[in-house]
This record gives C-alpha cells, structure tokens and sequence, in this order.
C-alpha cells in the first residue's frame, strides 16, 4: 500500500512531472506526489495501466493528467511529453525520470541489440527529457530533477549478469552529477536516487521464483526484506521538495543497507 490520502503537504504547488507511471514505483510515485499535494503529469507506453493509475490518483482526491502512449526514448517522443504537460498545467517544477527499460543477460553472448536497447531506454530516456525540460525548469526559477541510477552503478551483481545495466545507471549517475553543475546558476537542483531490489511486476517473476536467490538477496539485506516501490516513492517525494533545498548533486542509496555490507 502507498501512502496516498496521507500526504505531509510537502508538494503542495508543485507541478511534477513522473515518466513510466503505468506501474511499479512510477505508480506509486504518481500516488505519494500527488498525497503529498503535488499536481501529477505522469505517461507510460502502456495507455490502459496509465489510465489505472490516473484513476488511482483521482480516486484518492489527488491531480493527475498523463500522455500514453509515447516514446521518450527519442528527442521527440520527450519534447512531446514535457509539451503536452507545460500546456496542461503552465509549467514545471519536478522532473522524476523513473521511466527505464532493460535488457540483461551473460556478457559473453549478449547480442549487440541488447546493449542498445538498454542504454536507450536506461541512459537516453532522462537525458533526452531533462533536455527537453530544462528550458521549461529556467522560465519557473529553478525547480528539482531526479534521476533514477541504482545499486548496480555501484557494484557488481554475482546473482545475475546486468553488464548493460550497470553501464547505464553508471552513465546516469554521472551524467546527473554534470546536470548538477549547469543547473546551478539557474536554480535547478539535480539528484539521484539510487534503488536496491525492488519488487515489482517486472521483477516478480524472478523474486517470486522459489528457486530463485530471493531468500539470499534478504538475509544479506540489514533490514531484511526486499524493497516496495513506496520506499522509493516518499524518498522522491522528499529530495524534490523543498525540505531537500540544500541536497543537491547527491546519489541516495534506498536498498536497506545493502550496499554498505562488505562481500
């Protein structure tokens, strides 16, 4: 469950916008901004699971507008979303970047489609919708950028092979870090949250197995559990707000402790 109906009001004026909130963390992004008092623009490639979210969100009293399907994988598809929302709501404060799509698998036989397709979708998405936004984010005074890196920019994973994904998430984390530089003399802040194991429709199928590493994943895990899209949702919510004025140019690490085991 989201904390949507529970929100601080820490959003509250804030037009923020959120790819990929057709489900998962995205999802439950569109539900804490929105609690949390925020005006949502969400899109996803998926109409019909967007279209649920929306719902979800106005059900629980909150504001929410969405474009799917689009592609922001390309300069169009991008400037086609943060166009659609500047009209439908005169402008930007927060820019989430949660939408991403992958591909893993062995790093010896990896076609290389799977390669392309991963830093696509993991690198060229936020890159080519901060773009898009910057502008936008100047004309309002500054604003907030999040972008979305993960564990495996940091580490390597010996439970499965995710070469391409590493690359990606590490390309965004110092990307965003350069973000971070520009945007300081116009007021724009720009971070990174970082995720461990989340569990989500997309990675169900592999913690859900019973034969699979899930029960290894947690006992190394300081909490002891794998991580909801709701932990990852209120930390957004917080690093774009304005109780997160002075974070700027930081990666946060939401995976339980995780990462700061040795081994």
């Amino acid at each position: 469950m989201t904390d949507e109906g529970h929100g601080m009001g820490r959003l509250t004026g804030k037009i923020a916008f959120i790819s990929g909130t057709g489900a998962g963390i995205g999802r439950a992004a569109a539900q804490v901004f929105a609690a949390e008092g925020a005006t949502v623009f969400g899109c996803d490639i998926n109409p019909g699971a967007d279209a649920e979210t929306v719902a979800l969100v106005e059900k629980a009293g909150g504001v929410m507008r969405s474009l799917a399907p689009v592609d922001l994988s390309t300069p169009e598809g991008a400037k086609e979303w943060i166009e659609a929302g500047v009209e439908a709501f005169g402008g930007i404060d927060i820019l989430y970047n949660n939408a991403s799509a992958l591909r893993n698998g062995p790093f010896a036989t990896m076609p290389a489609e799977d390669w392309y397709f991963t830093i696509k979708n993991e690198l060229d998405i936020p890159y080519f919708c901060t773009q898009a936004a910057w502008p936008h984010l100047i004309t309002r005074g500054g604003g907030a950028v999040l972008n979305v890196a993960s564990v495996a920019a940091v580490r390597g994973a010996p439970f499965m092979p995710m070469v391409p994904h590493g690359a990606a998430k590490g390309g965004v984390l110092a990307m965003s870090m350069h973000m971070c530089a520009a945007g300081a003399e116009h007021g724009i802040r720009v971070n990174t949250v970082a995720p461990g194991m989340i569990h989500t429709s997309a990675t169900a199928p592999f913690l859900d197995d019973p034969d699979g590493p899930r029960a290894a994943l947690e006992a190394r895990i300081p909490v002891g559990r794998i991580g909801r899209p709701e932990d990852i949702a209120r930390v957004a919510a917080f690093l774009c707000s304005d109780e997160a004025a002075f974070v700027n140019g930081a990666n946060l690490m939401v995976d339980g402790g995780d990462s700061a085991m040795a081994g």
